[in-house]
C-alpha cells in the first residue's frame, strides 16, 4: 500500500498540527533573535579594536567621542563607564550592571526557544504512542487482516516522531548559538571595560587628564 504525502499529514493528526505551530513560532523567534544579534554585533569588533588602540595612547576624550557617535550596546557601555565620575569600584559596578542589562536583552526569548527544543521530541513521542495504540487497536478489530490495516497507525507514529525532531533540532542549535554569542559579548565587554577603568584610574592618580 502506497501512502501519499497528504495521507501522512492526515495520519499525523492533531499532534502534527501542534508541532507545525511550534515550528512556525520557533522560526519566528529565531529570526527575531538573529536580527537583534546582527544589530548588536554589527561594527563591534572594529569599535573595540579602535578603543583598544586609543586606550594604549591614553586618548580618553577620543574614546568618549567615538562611543557617543556609535549607536550600539558596546558603545553605550563604554561611554557610560568613561563618563561616570566615581571610584574604580563604582565604575566596575556600573559596567557590570550595564553588561548585565544588555545581556538580558540578548537572552530575551531564548527560554522559549530552549523550551520548544526540549519538549518537541516528547510531543512527537506522544504522537508515536498514540499511533502505535491506534495500530494495535485496528489490528485487534480486524483479526487476520493484512498490514494495510495498521499502516496508517504506524505512519502516524513515524510522522510525529520525525516532526518532533524536525522542530527540536533547529531550536536547540539556535539556542546554543545565541547563548554562545551572548557569553562572548559579556566576556569582550568585561575585558575592554576593565582595561578602560584601569587606564583611566591610573591616569587620574598621576594627575593626567
Amino acid at each position: 500500500m502506497n501512502i501519499t504525502f497528504k495521507q501522512l499529514i492526515v495520519a499525523g493528526g492533531p499532534i502534527l498540527f501542534l508541532l507545525a505551530g511550534l515550528s512556525v513560532y520557533s522560526i519566528a523567534l529565531i529570526w527575531e533573535r538573529w536580527s537583534t544579534y546582527k544589530k548588536t554585533f554589527k561594527g563591534m569588533e572594529d569599535l573595540l579594536h579602535k578603543v583598544h588602540l586609543l586606550i594604549k595612547s591614553g586618548e580618553n576624550r577620543h574614546i568618549a567621542e567615538l562611543c557617543a557617535k556609535a549607536k550600539s550596546p558596546a558603545a553605550d557601555i563604554l561611554h557610560k563607564v568613561l563618563t561616570h565620575y566615581g571610584s574604580p569600584l563604582e565604575k566596575r559596578e556600573l559596567a557590570e550592571k550595564a553588561i548585565e542589562w544588555h545581556g538580558s536583552h540578548l537572552n530575551k526569548s531564548l527560554t522559549a526557544i530552549a523550551t520548544i527544543g526540549s519538549i518537541s521530541p516528547f510531543i512527537g513521542l506522544f504522537g508515536t504512542v498514540v499511533g502505535v495504540i491506534r495500530a494495535f487497536r485496528d489490528l485487534s478489530m480486524y483479526a487476520g487482516a493484512g498490514p494495510s490495516v495498521v499502516a496508517m497507525g504506524i505512519a502516524e507514529a513515524l510522522v510525529n516522531t520525525a516532526a518532533g525532531l524536525f522542530v527540536a533540532i533547529p531550536a536547540i542549535v539556535a539556542y546554543n548559538y545565541f547563548v554562545h554569542k551572548a557569553n562572548d559579548f559579556a566576556s569582550e565587554m568585561n575585558w575592554i571595560s576593565e582595561q578602560l577603568i584601569d587606564k583611566t584610574s591610573s591616569r587620574e592618580l598621576t594627575g593626567v587628564i
